[in-house]
């Protein structure tokens, strides 16, 4: 296993995003405990996962005992039971973890583990669909959320940028977005890879070449959209 970087995360709930989570953790090299209320679960995970434990996140003794309030972060990744989350992620507040997690499944969901706790709440089904949504228009090929207006996206250049230096394409002051790396279709002298590297005034870019390209969420879908 890779020398560990990271503080040690402890997960409670092994559903399909929560085992996806914890085994993606170890594999990087980060220490996980992995705790659910099912023991078959627990048991078919026990060759996969080196620490996991069958225990009830919703009782505070028992996390206790397991030693949770020595953990700096958390993940609530409990999915269907709505009660179970709500009370976990207000059990690892009282118990003073720093950085807590935790899934949600509706908006009203996501406001109320806010309000008992959660220092960062996620939706992985809304999320995605969102991002899909974004991958099935224009040239996006591929599409990151930074903030609540601000994105990255990954595509090809329209025509009006293709042959002219980035200084002189007006990239900014038309779209409103900046090219910020740029991955080039052509192969390249020598054989060397191709990868991405940072884009420069004087870069020059090619139909196929793919870029990636920030700025607010509107401005990239327009400038992924145009031709």
């Amino acid at each position: 296993m890779a020398e560990t970087r990271t503080e040690p995360v402890v997960v409670i709930g092994l559903g399909r995003f929560g085992t996806a989570l914890a085994l993606e953790l170890v594999s990087r090299g980060t220490e996980v405990l992995g705790i659910d209320h099912r023991h078959k679960v627990v048991q078919a995970l026990s060759g996969r996962l080196p620490h996991v434990i069958t225990a009830d996140s919703t009782d505070i003794e028992a996390l206790r005992q397991l030693g949770i309030a020595e953990f700096h972060r958390a993940v609530v990744a409990i999915g269907t039971d709505i009660q179970a989350s709500i009370l976990t992620t207000s059990l690892l507040s009282e118990l003073g973890i720093p950085d807590i997690w935790a899934k949600a499944i509706s908006s009203q969901h996501s406001n109320i583990l806010t309000r008992v706790g959660a220092h960062h709440v996620v939706a992985p089904e809304h999320d995605m669909g969102e991002r899909v949504a974004h991958l099935l228009s224009g040239r996006i090929l591929d599409y990151v959320e930074v903030d609540a207006d601000f994105a990255v996206i990954k595509t090809t250049p329209p025509r009006d940028i293709v042959g002219v230096p980035l200084r002189e394409s007006r990239a900014r002051s038309k779209w409103g977005v900046t090219v910020v790396a740029v991955k080039p279709q052509a192969a390249l002298p020598g054989g060397a890879p191709r990868t991405f590297t940072y884009a420069t005034p004087d870069t020059v870019l090619a139909y196929g070449d793919l870029i990636l390209v920030v700025g607010t969420v509107d401005n990239v879908e327009r400038f992924a959209t145009s031709d």
